[in-house]
This record gives structure tokens, sequence and C-alpha cells, in this order.
């Protein structure tokens, strides 16, 4: 029997917070909604604050600072990770 890749368990999810350089919009909202399809993201959550974007990316894929480079290239305006790595 032949053995399957299964590339999705071979993922390492990290976790990591941006801060905004600017005041959340309705723009940078949709932005934000779009960077989700964007290669290695997974998922972005904004903060309760509206001043920093959780994301959460395939570590095998990105380092915090492509992920950093993807949203800025992104239209989304963020600086520097705010906090240490937590794995998900």
């Amino acid at each position: 029997m032949p053995v399957r890749y299964n590339s999705i368990s071979n993922m390492t999810k990290v976790q990591k917070n941006f801060r905004l350089q600017r005041p959340l919009d309705e723009p940078l909202m949709e932005q934000i909604a779009n960077a989700c399809s964007l290669y290695g993201i997974e998922h972005i959550r904004i903060a309760p604050s509206r001043e920093e974007l959780t994301v959460l990316f395939d570590a095998t894929r990105l380092r915090a600072s492509d992920v950093e480079a993807v949203l800025q290239r992104a239209g989304i305006p963020v600086t520097g990770v705010v906090t240490g790595v937590t794995a998900a």
C-alpha cells in the first residue's frame, strides 16, 4: 500500500501580534480580509483595541519578518512583532 503524504500535518502554525501604524478604517478592514488568502497566512484577527492584528501563519513557509513584509505589500501598515511566539 502506498504511503500518502499529508502536508497539513507538517505545518507549524505560529501566532504573532503586529501593531497597526494608523487607525483602523473600512478600506483597511477590507485589505485585512483579503490578506487571509495570501500564501502561508491562515487567519488574521483584529484586537479589541483595534490597534493590533494577531496573525496565524505557517512557520514552515514564512518567518515573522516575511509576514510583516507580506502585510505591508498588501497595504496593511504594520510595525514589527508586538509579543512573543505562541504555538497554535
